[in-house]
């Protein structure tokens, strides 16, 4: 049976970018489940349960930071990870803003991608910080 706290929600428009990040979750133990925009995620109902997401800043049509404000907005606010291919001192800014728990520039590397993952899975899972 999957692990809910290992489910990552990919929302990425580039079909190399997208098969890329699933394999590198698939590989590190994770359980990706993707969409090609925001608007699908939206009308799919937000994936409950993951463990955090990863969204592209830049999609077409609802970007990345207003996904993370509407799901929000829904009650839905496992961690988020931003990834994008613009770097702006502006677009790190409000990554921050709208709560990022990390933000990468494309191209990063695996295990950028992969510990930034694994912490905020680690961080949203249901007894994170007991028995401390």
């Amino acid at each position: 049976m999957q692990d809910s706290g290992r489910k990552v929600v990919v929302v990425e428009d580039d079909v190399e970018m997208n098969q890329a990040i699933v394999r590198l979750l698939k590989a590190a133990g994770f359980y990706p489940v993707t969409y090609p925009s925001a608007e699908v995620l939206l009308e799919d109902g937000a994936e409950p349960g993951a463990g955090c997401m990863v969204f592209d800043v830049n999609l077409p049509g609802i970007g990345g930071f207003e996904l993370r404000e509407r799901l929000a907005a829904r009650g839905v606010i496992p961690p988020v990870i931003f990834i994008t291919a613009f770097d702006a001192p502006a677009v790190r800014t409000r990554a921050e803003k709208v709560g990022a728990v990390a933000y990468l520039r494309k191209p990063f590397e695996a295990r950028s991608l992969i510990e930034a993952v694994r912490d905020a899975c680690d961080a949203s899972a249901p007894d994170a910080g007991e028995g401390t």
